[in-house]
């Protein structure tokens, strides 16, 4: 009797004990032991092959591209919790406000900024809800449209570097994180760009939706303003440049730069008066909660992975996805679904360390760019943060929004942004260029 079925009933199990919510690192690790021991009993496995386990749960921990995480992770929660963020709205929400839908506009531009220099989802989503939606409800905006842009422009830290999302992809995928960084430069700002574009498009066509806000409010001296936007917008701006720039002209690795990011941030709250005890404790526990979830789910991902290579799943699944109809394209359509289902139930770490390592084998055996498709499956994982019923930037808005705006109401405002997300996860599909433009 052959042992084939062991990988596929292993790969179904994890999943079964994941969606029944069980924690996904024990999940992954507990199927790996369970299985190990069938293997085993049954003749199919070595229990000799977990030797490498300890050497491969070590060189986790010695992952310098890893190091970079909670570096922007701890970038992104200081310039929050010193509320820096919130000056930074505040300040373009000035700017733009003479505009009819100006907020909506500045929430996009905010949205952008804060991915730029969070690249954590829940943070913008969060931020932005608290300060920005209680003004644009509060002047008249249709409470979808607010809802929808804040929930948009929140997840832009999936994609834009930076980005959290991208230095774990990379490092999956076995890519440069400065090659993904690059690549998914374009295809992020011509997503705030479409976020900002529909904006416009609602204010013209439906002016009673997003209302430029009453003189009185606007009404703000220009030497003032001209003086906020120098001290409030210019250096989170800088520290952007400079972290990115750093990364792009090949000086620092996206480790050594997301540590002078995190510097910057300290500094930018220090002469801003904001560094806090308090502050700076509440940044380093979200850091450290965020960076041991994804250093056990890493763990667990390698226990699992060990295992289902021992039962040879590596092999099923390349055969299968190597041998759908349509050949790549045929892939391509499978890969996307599989990840934007998941998306709905399972967060963005877990589905980099669970499915991604089962992909990039049938990937790089059909000949398809690795980093062209880790924006992909980026700009996918995106689209799904957003898609009712279980996408979690609706939740974080749903935790911060007033009574008055309804689940149902945030749904319905995030449905124009997904069809906007699927409009740009077709242009990368169609035109790889926007990707691979400036990839060494």
């Amino acid at each position: 009797m052959s042992g084939d079925w062991l990988a596929p009933l292993m790969f179904l199990t994890a999943l079964v004990l994941i969606f029944s919510g069980y924690p996904v690192a024990f999940a992954l690790g507990g199927t790996a032991l369970i299985f190990a021991g069938i293997g085993v009993a049954l003749g199919y496995f070595d229990w000799s092959l977990l030797f490498a386990l300890p050497d491969r749960a070590f060189g986790i921990m010695s992952n310098y591209v890893l190091l970079a995480v909670p570096f922007f992770i701890f970038m992104g929660t200081v310039l929050e919790r010193s509320r820096l963020a919130e000056d930074l709205l505040q300040t373009i929400g000035m700017l733009f406000g003479p505009l009819r839908g100006g907020l909506a506009l500045a929430v996009v531009f905010v949205g952008t900024l804060l991915a730029a220099a969070t690249g954590v989802v829940g943070a913008s989503v969060v931020a932005m809800g608290m300060i920005s939606l209680p003004v644009m409800l509060r002047y008249g905006y249709s409470k979808e449209l607010a809802a929808g842009i804040i929930t948009a422009s929140g997840t832009l830290g999936q994609i834009i570097p930076p980005s959290v999302v991208l230095v774990v992809l990379a490092d999956q995928l076995g890519v440069s994180v400065g090659d993904l960084f690059l690549g998914a430069l374009v295809p992020g700002l011509a997503l705030a760009g479409l976020y900002a574009l529909y904006a416009a498009g609602v204010a013209l066509f439906k002016p009673e939706a997003a209302p430029a806000l009453p003189r009185s409010v606007r009404n703000v001296p220009g030497r003032e303003l001209a003086r906020r936007v120098v001290l409030v917008m210019l250096p989170p701006l800088v520290l952007i440049l400079l972290v990115l720039g750093s990364i792009f002209a090949g000086i620092a690795t996206p480790t050594e730069a997301g540590a002078l990011g995190a510097v910057g941030a300290m500094v930018l709250a220090l002469l801003n008066r904001r560094l806090s005890f308090e502050a700076l404790r509440a940044s380093m526990d979200e850091t450290a909660r965020l960076t041991t979830m994804v250093v056990f789910l890493l763990i667990g991902s390698t226990a699992f992975s060990l295992v289902f290579y021992g039962l040879y799943g590596d092999v099923w699944i390349e055969e299968l996805l190597t041998n759908l109809p349509g050949g790549i394209v045929g892939f391509l359509i499978v890969a996307n679904l599989a990840i934007f289902i998941l998306g709905f139930f399972i967060d963005f770490f877990e589905i980099a360390f669970i499915i991604l390592p089962l992909l990039v084998p049938a990937a790089r055996a059909l000949g398809i760019d690795l980093v062209w498709f880790g924006v992909m499956m980026g700009m996918n994982l995106q689209t799904s943060f957003l898609t009712p019923p279980f996408g979690f930037a609706l939740f974080y808005l749903r935790g911060v929004a007033p009574p008055e705006l309804t689940t149902a109401q945030i749904y319905r405002g995030a449905v124009p942004f997904i069809l906007i997300q699927l409009v740009g996860l077709l242009l990368i599909i169609l035109f790889p260029e926007m990707v691979n433009w400036a990839v060494r």
